[in-house]
């Protein structure tokens, strides 16, 4: 079985961190992908290094934000080998920094192309996370996604398939467009329409309306090598991390 990831915003609200990595170890993870608020205390790292040792779980992937990785290449390349993270993506940008025709997202793409030469300098990958607003035509009926990509073809993908879907285009589109370009993939499954609105109308996987055997089987044979489970808003992690595993393992 390939590993699977877990993207660990989804227990931000289920604290402690220590807590949280044990859980997932005993659930059967073997790996997990940390986010921004996560590294803002540089004295924490150390420990929670320790924290994945311990609990025999690796960080192959990781969230950092678009200033951070313009602004704090030091830091960010520390903190990547503190934690042993291979890929580091953008995950997202606010409305009013996002451009607002093709040539705005094309330039986009250079620039953080531009961006990430230190971090390729020292072996690592860098790409893009989506979220629905990226698979959405720009005026001149381009999508951003499409735009940021083509800037340079040495940046990567997390496909974060189920924003995909909310943005109302089909994911295997994508999928076979990208290949191999998609390092990672998000994991996550949207509940039926009505339901789970405490949830923002997300669901564990295996327990939503996605497809996801045949997704994950379109990933793997475009060479996709980091699985992570995701639930932007759960109401118990625990829940969400083990029937999310159970699925995910079956396909």
């Amino acid at each position: 079985m390939q590993p699977l990831s877990y993207q660990l915003y989804s227990s931000r609200n289920f604290p402690p961190l220590a807590d949280t990595l044990k859980m997932l170890a005993d659930i059967g993870y073997a790996q997990v992908e940390g986010y921004g608020a996560l590294y803002a205390d540089a004295s924490a790292l150390d420990d929670m290094a320790e924290g994945l040792r311990a609990n025999g779980l690796a960080m192959p992937s990781g969230h950092f934000s678009l200033d951070m990785v313009r602004d704090q290449s030091a830091r960010v390349l520390a903190i990547a080998e503190v934690l042993g993270v291979k890929s580091i993506f953008v995950p997202h940008i606010m409305p009013d920094q996002r451009p607002k025709d093709s040539a705005g997202w094309l330039a986009f793409g250079k620039d953080l192309a531009r961006m990430a030469q230190p971090y390729w300098d020292a072996g690592l990958a860098v790409g893009w996370h989506n979220h629905d607003f990226e698979v959405k035509p720009t005026p001149q009926g381009d999508l951003p996604l499409d735009q940021l990509m083509a800037a340079d073809p040495r940046l990567v993908l997390e496909l974060d398939v189920a924003w995909v879907v909310r943005g109302g285009v089909d994911p295997l589109t994508l999928i076979a467009r990208y290949g191999a370009r998609i390092k990672a993939a998000h994991v996550k499954d949207i509940a039926p329409a009505g339901q789970a609105a405490n949830e923002d109308g997300w669901a564990d996987v295996g327990h939503g309306v996605m497809d996801w055997k045949g997704l994950s089987a379109a990933l793997k044979k475009a060479g996709c090598g980091t699985f992570v489970m995701e639930h932007d808003n759960p109401s118990d992690h625990k829940r969400f991390a083990e029937r999310s595993f159970a699925a995910a393992s079956a396909y």
